[in-house]
């Protein structure tokens, strides 16, 4: 299925005037969306609700994502009455999109999957309550924020494993994990090359881990100058290790996606890798397969 369709099966259940007026939607996990909806494509105990179950599974993510948005900017950007209203508003919508899930999954009789996505939300609400107190006492490694940042977006998915068979049971959970871990060090890139004064991602914890007193000092102030931060990065050469990492993580996610018995499928999932490849730029793409 096209990009397109599913977009536009999602959007329908998404398009809210007081939403889209007055909140900011996240985006659609549209790589993580197509992924599923191919695997389940193959499964014979899914194909048949596979549009079903990658449309509520795309309003599930953005409500948790709104959600998410809505944690992050508590006590960040203060705002007064404004600032208060907008938070409200996420919550709502986050809670709306929730509710259109548990409907449309009701709707079609698929109770066991609303109690499996359900338990899913409820672990993943584990996860970032044990990442952000790591995170504010300040007890996180780069690795562990890596780890952790692919958990919470990987978490939803892995409900749909027990969906799927044979091999493609086994492989699911590494290549959903995996496939996060992409997307994630393609955000984690793009936040490095241009750093603002407050977002704490990878480069800073790398820097807080490897580097001196004087630069995890500098790399911590909030009221400094971007461009000393920028600086920062450019003396750790964060991007480049990102993009190794990237590199690590893509040729790992192929290896799996070839040890997949369908040819056609094969081919469908390398062509979700495009996004990833074309983020490593000028870094050598040594060991990493051409799509077939």
């Amino acid at each position: 299925m096209t990009r397109n369709h599913l977009a536009q099966m999602a959007q329908k259940y998404m398009d809210y005037d007081m939403i889209t007026l007055h909140t900011d939607v996240p985006e659609m996990p549209e790589g993580r969306i197509r992924l599923l909806h191919a695997m389940l494509s193959h499964q014979p105990s899914a194909v048949t609700h596979k549009d079903l179950l990658a449309v509520v599974t795309s309003l599930v993510q953005m409500g948790l994502d709104i959600h998410d948005q809505v944690d992050n900017e508590t006590g960040a950007s203060g705002g007064g009455m404004k600032g208060m209203r907008s938070r409200q508003l996420k919550v709502l919508a986050g809670d709306y999109f929730s509710g259109r899930f548990y409907h449309l999954l009701a709707q079609a009789g698929q109770i066991d999957m609303i109690r499996r996505m359900g338990e899913a939300i409820c672990d993943l609400n584990r996860v970032k309550v044990l990442f952000y107190s790591k995170m504010k006492q300040m007890k996180l490694n780069a690795e562990e924020y890596l780890h952790h940042g692919s958990e919470i977006k990987s978490g939803l998915f892995l409900s749909f494993t027990h969906l799927m068979t044979g091999l493609y049971e086994r492989v699911w959970p590494e290549m959903i994990e995996r496939f996060t871990r992409c997307e994630l060090l393609v955000q984690e890139i793009a936040r490095a090359e241009k750093p603002s004064p407050s977002p704490r991602g990878w480069g800073v914890w790398h820097i807080l881990q490897e580097g001196n007193e004087e630069d995890r000092r500098a790399i911590m102030d909030d009221r400094a100058d971007p461009s000393s931060k920028a600086q920062l990065m450019s003396k750790y050469s964060v991007v480049e290790k990102l993009g190794d990492l990237l590199l690590q993580a893509i040729s790992q996610l192929q290896q799996l996606i070839q040890r997949l018995p369908s040819d056609k499928l094969i081919k469908e999932l390398q062509q979700l890798l495009e996004p990833f490849l074309s983020r490593l730029g000028p870094i050598p793409a040594a060991g990493i397969k051409e799509p077939g």
